[in-house]
């Protein structure tokens, strides 16, 4: 249920009443059980405002939100994978999971100058000199 709590990683839950979900009309296989039962899950969560979450994590994860993040900072995910209710319901808490999951790695380490070596240095001025002769020897011959 929704009101239970989403354990993230060893640091990071969400309480249970940060999370709303609300249950649609799904399209797709399934029968005649499509047009009578809501089995597709959206599910709710208020990204911006969650206390849950350090500021570095909300960045990454509007960013890596894209278009399912509302103007309001609420995260939108629905799951409609599946055709029971429950199954969709796990599938949209496992992928929100996901999402925070890799919002919450660490940046990569900064990159590190380097300078060419001085043997590819050489190797690249050869190759320059060797194509300028051949261009050379395209031309007309010199009138001696």
């Amino acid at each position: 249920m929704a009101s239970d709590p989403l354990v993230i990683n060893s640091r990071i839950t969400l309480a249970g009443w940060e999370l709303t979900e609300q249950f649609v009309l799904a399209g797709g296989p399934g029968g005649q059980n499509v047009n009578k039962v809501s089995t597709a899950v959206q599910l709710f969560f208020n990204l911006m405002g969650s206390p849950s979450l350090p500021d570095r994590i909300k960045e990454n994860a509007a960013k890596l939100a894209g278009r399912r993040l509302s103007k309001d900072g609420v995260l939108i995910i629905e799951a409609n994978r599946f055709r029971s209710q429950e199954r969709n319901r796990e599938d949209a808490r496992e992928r929100l999971k996901e999402l925070l999951l890799e919002a919450a790695k660490p940046p990569p380490p900064p990159r590190k100058k380097t300078k060419p070596t001085k043997g590819s240095v050489e190797r690249r001025l050869k190759e320059k000199s060797g194509r300028s002769e051949v261009k050379k020897m395209r031309g007309r011959p010199a009138g001696d």
